[in-house]
């Protein structure tokens, strides 16, 4: 059973869609189960201004996808990097074990956006 939280995020997601000039991209997917996440994120001053995601996949993959968005959104780059597959599970008060995989994808994805980004960074 699915808390309110993960119905609100999945009914009303939070910062749907692409940045097109993104400084970060993080791509993660569960062969499994066929989630993809795509995590998208616009640095400024070593703080995330904005975070987008297009994710596809279950009802907890949408609604961790726009739970991750709403953690990091304001947060500098190591309190971002600091957000844990927990916390995510923890803010929407909770998900069902079998679908505890979602939380991890949606952490992973803005760690691998990140990352992107400090890469990105180091090479210019």
């Amino acid at each position: 059973m699915y808390s309110e939280k993960v119905m609100e995020h999945f009914s009303n997601p939070r910062n749907v869609g692409e940045i097109e000039d993104a400084d970060g991209i993080g791509e993660v997917g569960n062969p499994v189960c066929g989630d993809m996440m795509t995590i998208y994120i616009k640095v400024n001053d070593g703080k995330l201004t904005d975070v987008k995601f297009k994710t596809f996949g279950c009802g907890a993959a949408i609604a961790t996808s726009s739970m991750i968005t709403e953690l990091a959104k304001g947060k500098t780059i190591e309190e971002a990097l600091e957000i844990s597959r927990e916390d995510v599970a923890e803010s929407l008060d909770g998900l069902p074990p079998v679908k505890m995989h979602c939380s991890n994808l949606a952490a992973d994805g803005l760690h691998a956006a990140i990352e992107d980004y400090l890469n990105k960074s180091r090479s210019t």
